[in-house]
């Protein structure tokens, strides 16, 4: 699925609250709770009778419940108080209030010492049982889900709908509702509904899902079904910390929640056969990342029996303003219990005021198998996620049978909607519109013109550079893909150019090759994450005129394929030539007489390992965006230089390694690394060493050294540390006029040691500023990050070499980074 394809139908979608036509098939209740003295009760338990469905109130005693299965009434509950049923209406919206008087009330079962809150002792048989109750320490678990996810666009209005734009799509506005509990209308656009099987296992490790049935509104697209079941979605309570949209939050059960909650105990009652109680919590402080809520724990096996969670409001963290999630267990035999189902409701929008959209996710549990061995075909699959070949196939009957429950008019006509959105003319160009802006490329029939970003750029040498690129989209073929450009400078008065070509011969698992050619300006010596060196952001951000730029002839050959998930070998061959410059001549010496080299010719065969185990990705038809592992990844080229081949100069060898890693370190954050080393053995010139990342712009390069120049340092043997600490607000969200800004903290430092031959020294003349480490190198940041959710700031320091000419020993440089 296309970044864009939110962004586009948010482009011209927008309605009026008064569209309330499909809330007849639901039981709407709002209401407030309080006492005798009229105060507003919190964490109340309202519940429908004879039924799970229920919530608790808020800070100021109000609550909200929909739903299509009601009761014939709804009881308030809270301990120490009577309980209050009241009669419900259904299919309708309407007021219920409660008032609750005071009772005594002696509670057994729960061995309580004097003075301490009886929640505690709930608290502390939870955590004895934890490892008993965790799923994730079972020796094995199988179990089938049905799971169903919802996109809703909200925060419509009602002047968007009368422009012009947006008459053509008047059909849209009949599946316009509104959501009490947040406030906001919304309409339905998005569907997706999977049925897969689930296989995790501890010895030997298997954690794999198998997608049985899949089915989207518009689009089919087996990239959304990997998302759409448990493996990507997962939230669970027993973990000290609950990755949520990556940032962790502190368990409401967590052994440590004491330190971060206040927890009340509110009830006790049968439920399915099992004596429970049930405990609100809420926040100690401000902007924590914590909830509040109420579990139902069931006595003697102190397993949670049901748990609503809600993030508290002034949390920080980005683009969510809301998010409900209710998990339900189910007893499995007299001692073993098991998520039975789980909801998630989140409320996404960029600011307060601007269009957003509600994220809902439904799943249920089934066949439940506990400590049985994965079946060995499961285990021999290569890849983690496996989509069956007819999943997409399944009809209507498979879904009637295999989903859970049925789905509500509203859902049945986000198929019907998105069908017809398709076929209005002008969604078209919208849709191309917000390509173009997300993709940086324009959609054209077969083919996409772009990046856009490089249509124009400035530099030294060439002058004013223009740049026309396109290559084949997803019309063309989803097996090849053909590209290139054409590029000119105004001041040199040379035609640049490029092909390139891909054909990918399987996607799961990753089996493609390709070739690349150009014939262009090039900067050695920078990282792979830096700008392009034809992008505008590189000429509007540059420190320092660019000069060092060299012309390269480059052919390159891959062939890459992937054994099983995570661990995949490419093989590459690259032969260049390399021309010198006014401002980076290459001139040898015998120690008497200097002459000029006309080019540097080289020819290099490469092979890499890449093994990060269970490591994750988002798929897309070419590319793909690994989404890490809580393992370490490594990567190691093997690299060889053969003399004469296509008339290279030099032989080489090259070695080289580098390790990634993020660890967690809640509730301060996390902490990510990078340690690189390599090693080059053969007599070669400068252009072909280790010509270490420098960063001649403002912007922030994570991979590169930000005080660095480029053409500073060289080496042919090397070890560098990268150590980068996100505190995700853990000392500003405690300052009272700061934390209201939502501001991160992150700090970094960078180091290199690096050795030169004396071999290798005399090969070549070295540049003016070029030299080798004759010591290590050192530079950090202390920076803010999350400025307008958006801007990172760092103010960074050079710690060594500072006598170098043409430095900067301090200085500001800027990035952007999207993240909750």
């Amino acid at each position: 699925m296309s970044h864009c394809n939110i962004l586009i139908l948010s482009l011209f979608l927008g309605v009026s609250s008064s569209f309330s036509s499909l809330l007849a098939q639901k039981t709407v209740v709002q209401g407030t709770v309080i006492d005798e003295n009229d105060e507003p009760m919190a964490f109340v338990n309202v519940a429908y009778k004879h039924s799970t469905v229920g919530t608790i109130t808020d800070i100021d005693g109000s609550f909200f419940i929909e739903t299509l299965n009601p009761t014939d009434s709804l009881i308030a509950s809270s301990l120490g108080y009577r309980r209050v049923s009241k009669a419900v209406k259904k299919s309708v919206e309407q007021q219920i209030d409660f008032r609750l008087e005071q009772i005594s009330l002696a509670i057994g079962e729960v061995t309580v010492r004097p003075g301490e809150n009886p929640a505690f002792a709930i608290l502390l048989n939870i955590w004895d049982h934890k490892k008993l109750n965790n799923p994730d320490h079972f020796d094995s678990y199988q179990c089938r889900s049905y799971n169903k996810l919802r996109l809703d666009l909200n925060n419509i209005e009602e002047d968007f709908k009368n422009r012009m734009l947006i008459r053509q799509f008047d059909f849209v506005f009949e599946h316009m509702d509104s959501s009490e509990m947040f406030g906001k209308n919304y309409l339905p656009i998005l569907m997706v509904e999977s049925v897969t099987k689930y296989y995790s296992q501890k010895s030997p490790p298997v954690n794999k899902e198998v997608i049985e049935a899949f089915q989207i509104s518009g689009d089919m697209n087996t990239t959304i079904s990997q998302f759409s079941g448990k493996m990507y979605q997962r939230l669970n309570v027993y973990d000290n910390f609950m990755e949520l949209f990556e940032p962790g939050f502190v368990s409401p059960i967590a052994d440590f929640g004491k330190f971060y909650y206040n927890y009340h105990l509110e009830d006790s009652a049968d439920l399915d056969g099992s004596w429970c109680y049930q405990v609100a919590f809420q926040p100690k402080r401000k902007m924590e990342r914590t909830f509040y809520g109420y579990f139902w724990v069931a006595d003697t096996s102190w397993a949670i029996k049901k748990v609503q969670l809600r993030v508290s409001s002034d949390v920080n963290i980005n683009y969510m303003n809301d998010l409900v999630a209710i998990n339900e267990y189910q007893k499995i035999n007299d001692s073993i219990w098991f998520l039975k189902s789980e909801e998630i409701l989140v409320d996404f929008n960029l600011t307060d005021k601007s269009y957003g959209f509600f994220g809902r996710k439904f799943s249920s549990y089934d066949e439940v198998k506990l400590n049985e061995p994965v079946p060995i075909h499961i285990q021999k699959e290569l890849s983690n996620t496996i989509v069956l070949e007819d999943s997409l196939e399944r009809d209507d009957l498979y879904w009637k049978q295999n989903r859970s429950g049925i789905l509500t008019l509203e859902e049945e006509r986000i198929y019907q909607m998105a069908d017809s959105v398709k076929k209005v003319p002008i969604f078209n160009t919208i849709y191309g519109i917000g390509e173009l802006l997300l993709d940086y490329y324009y959609v054209i029939g077969p083919i996409e013109l772009g990046p856009y970003y490089t249509f124009y750029s400035y530099n030294p040498i060439e002058g004013h550079r223009f740049r026309l690129g396109g290559q084949t989209s997803q019309n063309f073929s989803k097996k090849l893909r053909l590209g290139g450009h054409v590029a000119y400078g105004t001041k040199d008065n040379k035609w640049k150019y490029g092909l390139l070509g891909e054909y990918m011969f399987d996607r799961n698992p990753r089996v493609r090759g390709g070739f690349s050619y150009y014939h262009d300006m090039r900067q050695l010596g920078k990282s792979a994450n830096a700008f392009l060196d034809d992008n505008i952001l590189s000429t509007l951000l540059r420190r320092r005129p660019n000069y060092k730029l060299t012309m390269v002839n480059q052919y390159n050959l891959y062939y890459e394929r992937e054994w099983f998930q995570g661990f995949a070998n490419t093989l590459r061959f690259t032969h260049q030539v390399v021309y010198p410059s006014e401002y980076v001549p290459f001139e040898i010496t015998d120690g008497v007489d200097t002459s000029s080299l006309a080019a540097l010719v080289s020819s290099e065969f490469t092979l890499n390992f890449h093994f990060a185990y269970n490591e994750k990705y988002l798929l897309g038809t070419f590319e793909r965006q690994s989404l890490g592992s809580i393992y370490p990844m490594l990567d190691v080229d093997l690299s060889w230089g053969p003399k004469g081949l296509f008339g290279s100069q030099y032989e080489y060898y090259k070695i080289k390694a580098r390790i990634y890693d993020k660890l967690e370190t809640d509730p301060a954050g996390y902490l990510k690394y990078w340690v690189t080393a390599g090693k080059i053995f053969g007599d070669l010139p400068y252009p072909l060493l280790e010509l270490h990342e420098g960063n001649e712009t403002y912007a922030y390069d994570v991979y590169a050294f930000n005080m660095m120049n480029y053409y500073e340092f060289v080496s042919d043997e090397w070890v560098s540390l990268t150590a980068e600490h996100h505190f995700q607000g853990f000392f500003l969200n405690r300052i009272p006029l700061l934390r209201w800004f939502e501001l991160r903290e992150v700090v970094t430092g960078r180091m290199i040691m690096g050795r030169l031959s004396e071999q290798n020294k005399n090969v070549m003349v070295f540049p003016p500023e070029l030299s080798y480490l004759g010591k290590p190198y050192f530079e950090g940041s202390v920076g803010i990050e999350n400025i307008l959710k958006l801007i990172r700031i760092d103010a960074t320091w050079r710690f060594s070499y500072r006598d170098h000419p043409g430095i900067q020993k301090w200085g500001l440089r800027v990035g952007l980074a999207l993240q909750f």
